[in-house]
């Protein structure tokens, strides 16, 4: 008995190391755009693009590749993202927290206090607050010391401004600050009422005036009611005169602009940025800027609301021709080139809105083939070139694929950190819809006023949500794809360069099988154009499967080596043969109690009652075990003792098992197929293996089906043939999720191809295959082709876990390129990820990954699949205390990364962002990125330099800025506003 607990001890103390060898979990990088987005900053030294956002995170963008984050711990929404000049500390929420306390003990109440404008000054030094009841407080960076002395109280303003402009009537709150490009002693203060007044930091004297031009000689300001003005400000004369008003949009009343900027260019007028101004009446509801240079003008049209804009400007120190105009809507990056004729939008490496239709499925493929790869791929420019990338060419090409509520399928090039858009197909065609597919909605009509012109990709609203793709399955050695629908279309699509005019004729697959008593109260099948249609170069599609009735499509599966798609819904399955265009296998699996499975999604209202009426009954039945266990457990506890410590002798210790309550056949969309798979295996004998189709439903069955191809110079002509074969009950009923056979050597079948490419060695075909049936509470291991049962996992614990989301992967050692093992990467209902061991089917490890609240986020989760790598390096930043404030100094903010060849996963946080994660201990996907801060200290006096784009000479080169952002949330709207110029 000893020795065999010292020998159990040391194999598991060896398999702890091993375990720490092969597994590995973090969460690596965001792809996608920033959810919620209200704040946006831009440093022309750096070439860095910074955006916060309302659930506190901060995230920072250079060039493709180079990328930062930050989250808080508060839930407060970043409101200004502003970059502090030679500066190289950047301020957390909690550093704001302090200086807010500081004002809000000189004045009450709170409200009074909260910032609303932040002007950070080209001097590096000082900070500038403007708050809501109309006081400027003057802070010392990047200590955050409140300078009293030189606070620009209201009482100071009022006091100095005309009875005329000021009165007894408030100022209101700070509604900006600017400093003025040619003085930096000069600061412009406008106040929500309307009044703009020039306050001198040094001898604090008063002046009249509002926004600064690059010469400092004239100054622009925008209202609410649509107007804009141009003011001369002459020498140190304290009065201006107003040079010009006007109404771009007028005569009717218009909206405020937002934000105006003007810039100069070496030959010819200037260019004018105007945000908002339309006409209220009529176009009150437009998100536009309006760009002016010359004769041209264009209102750029966006389809979300407007959080802040910017221009990029050439030369050596930023102060050159614009160059291009970056627009930060709630929904979507917009970069215009300023550049090029027509001012055309310029494609985004990162920040793509994923969610520009809603993100109805994903699927990720590894290893591309470079043949497929260079077939879809596409690239554009980009003008933000902060940053270094020092990552690598990846060792692979990945794809993800997305499908959306529109009927697209958007490929992405998930290879590295940027998850960059190849290539968009469109499956809309094939069908009638509502909407015209000649119409651009991209130009307007000659002569509009405003001349409107709509950009950005983002559009919500799907001309018919029938088109919503359910399912993708890309072939990357064959270059055959098949996508799914809501309304029960399966399309099969081949690649061709050229374009090409066809017609796709329908296949209906009747799942219902003459079964009579039933009627589909759901949506209607879409119809297909009968005239032929023209397919531009890329996936175009060959075949189309119609399910009926239509419902959603649950379940999908291609095998391009047998020309083979299998499908199925809440109904049944299907297999169709998309080489000969028609059925070879339908089979119903309906429950026949099971009207819900009837309805369809549209007619959910009425099973409300239903649903709830059998949630309580399931409770009921939980509470009567619970009190028929809790009076026999007593009694059979020492009985129980006593049979695990003989069990324990035996076998391991297994993981801590709740009962498992059996499922009621009553249940709703019992019949639902929630997974398929094709293998080449044992049915009938051991001696003779066969192709064959396995399908797993809702209410635990299986079912398995031989498959009879013909040989391949006869492939085209005699038909293939499907014979029931198998049929599996689990006895709990619980829903499959997933089937995977097993070689005699324990390893899963290779992927249809894989051998004849040289990727994957030939199954072993020689010992017994061993079939595995995941449910959403066990993994069982049966002998084939008996299919006896062999071994079991119960995953589901006390908490009541259960299995949404099962892939395979081969997990590959941190110590020798040599050794790895295949593995099941798991995703339960709870959002924890489990590693689970084949053949043996024994839990490895568990991490918490995903809220178990985030339902979406659990249900949209992909796994990639295997692959070996590096090391992972770390990063190096420098966290210090100043004055009890929190400040991050980076000397060096360095992320590394490594090789793409890893188990890992994707799932969205957000509708608009992936998050990636790893599994695996060799290798990750993450940042690599360096940012080089001069540590050098600038001195305190003034006159400094002017802040990023000024057009001064500078004697020196400029240290770097870093970000200073706000975490306060004003409350009023803006009534007038103006901005440098």
């Amino acid at each position: 008995e000893r020795m065999k607990r010292f020998r159990r001890h040391g194999q598991e103390s060896q398999r702890e190391r091993i375990k720490q060898e092969l597994y590995g979990f973090n969460k690596t990088v965001e792809h996608g755009f920033p959810h919620q987005p209200s704040a946006l900053g831009f440093s022309p030294s750096l070439q860095l693009l910074a955006i916060g956002t309302r659930s506190g995170a901060i995230k920072l963008y250079g060039g493709p590749g180079v990328e930062f984050m930050g989250l808080h711990d508060e839930n407060a929404a970043v409101t200004q993202v502003h970059f502090l000049p030679h500066q190289v500390s950047g301020c957390s929420t909690h550093t704001l927290a302090a200086p807010y306390h500081m004002l809000r003990s000189h004045f009450a109440p709170p409200s009074v206090t909260r910032v609303t404008a932040v002007l950070a000054h080209s001097s590096g030094d000082l900070l500038l607050l403007g708050t809501e009841g109309g006081h400027v407080f003057i802070v010392k960076v990047p200590g955050f010391r409140e300078l009293e002395e030189r606070n620009i109280s209201l009482e100071k303003v009022t006091n100095s401004v005309p009875e005329e402009y000021g009165g007894r009537r408030s100022l209101e709150h700070v509604e900006s600050l600017q400093e003025n490009p040619v003085n930096p002693r000069q600061v412009l203060i406008g106040y929500g009422r309307g009044l703009m007044v020039v306050w001198d930091l040094d001898s604090q004297s008063q002046l009249e005036s509002v926004w600064w031009t690059e010469d400092g000689g004239h100054v622009l300001s925008s209202h609410s009611d649509g107007s804009y003005c141009r003011w001369k400000v002459a020498g140190d004369d304290p009065q201006s005169e107003q040079e010009k008003s006007e109404v771009p949009y007028g005569h009717f009343p218009c909206k405020a602009i937002s934000k105006i900027i003007q810039l100069p260019t070496e030959q010819g007028p200037p260019f004018l940025f105007l945000s908002g101004g339309m006409p209220r009446a009529s176009y009150g509801d437009r998100h536009c800027i309006s760009v002016i240079h010359s004769k041209t003008h264009v209102a750029l049209d966006f389809t979300s609301r407007i959080i802040d804009f910017f221009v990029i400007r050439d030369g050596p120190d930023h102060t050159g021709e614009p160059s291009a105009l970056v627009v930060l809507v709630e929904e979507e990056l917009v970069v215009i080139d300023l550049q090029t004729e027509g001012w055309p939008v310029i494609q985004t490496p990162y920040l793509v809105p994923l969610h520009c239709s809603a993100i109805t499925c994903s699927h990720h493929v590894s290893a591309i083939p470079l043949k497929l790869w260079e077939r879809v791929l596409s690239a554009g420019p980009w003008p933000m070139t902060g940053g270094q990338n020092l990552a690598p060419d990846p060792p692979q090409r990945d794809l993800l694929l997305t499908g959306h509520e529109d009927g697209t399928v958007r490929f992405w090039d998930a290879s590295g950190v940027c998850l960059y858009p190849m290539y968009k197909l469109s499956t809309a065609g094939v069908f009638l819809t509502d909407s015209d597919p000649n119409d651009n909605l991209n130009q307007g009509t000659e002569g509009e006023w405003p001349p409107f012109r709509k950009v950005g990709c983002f559009d919500p609203y799907s001309d018919d949500p029938r088109l919503g793709i359910q399912k993708i399955h890309l072939c990357k050695y064959s270059g055959y794809l098949t996508v799914a629908g809501t309304a029960g279309q399966i399309l099969v699509l081949e690649l061709n360069d050229e374009a090409a005019e066809q017609t796709v004729e329908a296949t209906v697959a009747d799942l219902l099988q003459g079964q009579e008593g039933f009627r589909w109260k759901g949506h209607t099948r879409l119809e297909v154009r009968e005239e032929p249609v023209t397919f531009p170069p890329g996936f175009q599609p060959f075949a189309l499967v119609q399910c009926q009735p239509p419902a959603v499509v649950t379940a999908l599966t291609l095998h391009s080596e047998w020309k083979l798609v299998t499908f199925g819904t809440s109904h049944g399955f299907g297999l169709y043969d998309y080489q000969q265009k028609n059925n070879v296998l339908v089979r119903c699996t309906l429950n026949p109690s099971d009207q819900l499975a009837m309805e369809g999604p549209l007619s959910r209202v009425k099973s409300i009652k239903k649903s709830l009426r059998q949630s309580f009954r399931r409770i009921r039945r939980s509470r009567v075990s619970l009190r028929k266990h809790h009076v026999n457990n007593a009694a059979k506890l020492q009985q129980a003792n006593a049979r695990l410590e003989a069990e324990l002798a035996e076998m391991e210790l297994a993981p801590v098992q709740r009962k498992i309550e059996p499922r009621s056949p009553d249940d709703s969309f019992t019949g639902l197929v929630r997974t398929l798979y094709f293998a080449d295996t044992f049915l009938s004998d051991s001696s003779h293996n066969t192709p064959s189709l396995w399908a797993g439903t809702n209410g635990g069955s299986v079912f398995a089906y031989q498959l009879r191809l013909p040989p391949v110079e006869r492939r085209g002509e005699d038909p293939v043939t499907a014979h029931p074969a198998k049929e599996i009950q689990l006895m709990h009923r619980a829903p499959v999720v997933g089937i995977l056979v097993l070689d005699g050597h324990g390893s899963p079948l290779p992927e249809p191809l894989e051998v004849a490419h040289d990727l994957a060695r030939s199954p072993d075909m020689q010992g017994s295959h061993s079939l595995l049936v995941i449910s959403e509470e066990q993994f069982k291991v049966f002998t084939l082709p008996k299919v006896s049962a062999k071994m079991k996992l119960k995953l589901t614990a006390i908490d009541g876990s259960r299995v949404r989301r099962v892939g395979v992967a081969w997990f590959g050692s941190t110590r020798t390129d040599d050794y790895g093992e295949s593995g099941l990467t798991v995703l339960t209902n709870q959002g924890d990820l489990h590693v689970v061991s084949l053949p043996g089917v024994k839990l490895q490890v568990q991490y918490p990954c995903i809220r178990r609240e985030d339902v979406s986020g659990i249900a949209s989760c992909v796994f990639t699949k295997h692959g070996q790598g590096r090391t992972r390096e770390t990063h190096t930043v420098y966290i210090s205390q100043a004055f009890g404030i929190s400040c991050i100094q980076f000397f060096h903010a360095i992320f590394f990364l490594t090789c793409t060849l890893s188990p890992s996963g994707f799932y969205l946080i957000s509708p608009s962002e992936f998050e990636r994660f790893s599994l695996s201990a060799r290798c990750v996907v993450e940042p690599r990125s360096l940012v080089e801060v001069s540590s050098q200290t600038p001195s305190s006096t003034l006159p400094r330099a002017p802040p990023d784009g000024a057009s001064v000479e500078r004697s020196e080169p400029q240290p770097p800025h870093c970000m200073f952002f706000m975490m306060t949330i004003p409350t009023h709207v803006n009534h007038h506003c103006a901005s440098v110029v």
